[in-house]
């Protein structure tokens, strides 16, 4: 919030309202800026660039290229934010609010979209190939490792 409200009483209630920052007039334009990539780092905005890989599975976050062995996979944008979001967090077990807000910030839909995608998502990276590499964990999220990995992975 941009405001000339400076009471705290005013302060509390942007806040409560569901700000998530509070900035009292006169400011800095630096100072916006600073504060709004701080905002972006915390909800994944301003993601590293790199590679990543687990296992046999190499993604290049630059480019958004997924490869497995020598298979190069296309993926719709939403399976390859779960990707990125499985593979950053391996061998972490991912719940399922982390996934939804990988995929569609603090919006997700109401049916369950994320398991199609999901589906989607295993269809293209784990169906071909002999060992899957994305696995249920019931009632505690989703995760991305080799099969004996599994059970020593540490959860949310």
């Amino acid at each position: 919030m941009l405001t000339a409200r400076d009471s705290l009483e005013d302060k509390i209630a942007g806040l409560e309202a569901g700000a998530d920052d509070y900035l009292v007039k006169p400011f800095a334009l630096r100072e916006v800026a600073a504060r709004v990539q701080a905002l972006a780092r915390r909800t994944g905005a301003l993601r590293p660039q790199g590679q990543l890989a687990v296992a046999d599975v190499r993604f290049d976050t630059a480019t958004y290229r997924v490869s497995r062995g020598n298979v190069v996979i296309d993926l719709a944008p939403i399976p390859l934010r779960l990707l990125e979001t499985l593979m950053r967090a391996s061998p972490r077990v991912v719940p399922r609010e982390e996934l939804e807000r990988a995929a569609w910030g603090d919006a997700p839909p109401d049916s369950d979209a994320l398991r199609a995608h999901l589906h989607i998502l295993r269809n293209a990276l784990d169906k071909p190939f002999d060992q899957p590499l994305i696995h249920t964990l019931r009632g505690l999220g989703w995760q991305m490792a080799l099969p004996d990995a599994v059970r020593d992975a540490p959860t949310p």
